[in-house]
């Protein structure tokens, strides 16, 4: 099979299409047959040589998700067939013509939604799903301020919060994208390269300040994220593109009872995985097309994936990018 192969560490073009072996299905596992791959951040990370792909998951293959058709499944799994449709969360194997993913991590795709579109769904719904919902316990009516509203995880975001009753405040880094967030459902949208945004939201808000905020961005966003929180408010970290190093006011913390937690997805189990997965079929894919739909920037052939990485370093995407085999 044709893979895309990181052949030393460094820039998009060390990015280079190779031939490898098929993947081996494990008993538990499907083969899919990829005709798209989700781009993503940790993509890029891997690239460069600061984020080694864990164990049993390809170390020069990138990608965390794709869909495509079922190919062959391993002698446990049961509910799958050749043929079927599907999308998947992967430990990595993406970039490639085949890849192996664990029966618990496959979904169906959403109705409405064409293969293509569904690679765009896993890795960032499995994050929001993970990070707002189960960790931040989010509730109807509660207040969420999502960075990088326009970001994969962000269109995600905005769409499965407001779909369940939440109002959505976002940053995003020009007006266009700030406009693609309030078509989306934030209520507002705020343009981080023109305007502070601990000022605008407060401004909008008044005395009330928001109940969850989602970042990925670190750095000094830190103590201003802290200053935004209800009393018993959830900063939740998903990244740190701006500086892993932040300010705190424990006392703050500890006066308004503030949780400040995160987590990265990569590394958790099958059955964590599974977990979230049953969760989204349940609760989320019932939602698609009339109140969640896929905002897809552009798609890519795998021979051109140094492309797709050097757009997605650029910033200037909205939404996200796939590969297409």
């Amino acid at each position: 099979m044709k893979a895309v192969v990181i052949t030393q560490a460094g820039e998009p073009e060390v990015l280079k299409i190779e031939e490898r072996n098929m993947p081996e299905i494990g008993q538990d596992e499907i083969l899919i047959k990829v005709r798209a791959a989700g781009i993503n951040r940790p993509d890029i990370a891997q690239r460069k040589g600061h984020y080694p792909a864990p164990e049993g998951a390809p170390k020069d293959i990138l990608g965390l998700e794709v869909s495509g058709w079922v190919a062959g499944f391993g002698e446990n799994v049961k509910t799958w067939e050749i043929g079927d449709k599907v999308c998947a969360l992967l430990a990595g194997g993406g970039y490639a013509e085949y890849v192996c993913a664990p029966q618990k991590q496959c979904l169906t795709i959403p109705e409405g939604l064409s293969i293509e579109e569904a690679a765009s769904l896993p890795e960032t719904f499995f994050t929001v799903w993970n990070n707002v919902f189960e960790i931040g316990k989010f509730k109807k009516n509660e207040t969420v301020l999502i960075h990088g509203g326009s970001s994969g995880i962000g269109v995600a975001a905005i769409q499965m919060i407001t779909a369940m009753n939440g109002e959505v405040i976002t940053t995003a880094g020009s007006q266009e994208k700030c406009e693609t967030c309030l078509e989306l459902g934030a209520s507002l949208a705020i343009n981080y390269q023109q305007q502070d945004f601990e000022e605008e939201v407060k401004k909008a808000l008044g005395e009330q300040r928001v109940d969850i905020i989602l970042d990925m961005v670190g750095g000094d966003y830190t103590i201003k994220n802290l200053r935004l929180l209800n009393r018993k408010g959830r900063l939740i970290m998903i990244n740190a593109m701006k500086n892993k190093i932040g300010e705190v006011d424990l006392l703050r913390i500890m006066t308004r009872e503030l949780v400040l937690t995160g987590s990265t997805l990569r590394p958790q189990s099958r059955n964590f995985k599974g977990h979230i997965a049953t969760q989204l079929m349940a609760k989320v894919w019932p939602l698609f097309p009339d109140k969640i739909k896929p905002v897809i920037h552009t798609a890519f052939p795998l021979s051109e994936a140094a492309e797709a990485h050097r757009l997605l370093e650029s910033s200037k995407h909205i939404g996200k990018i796939l590969l297409l085999v």
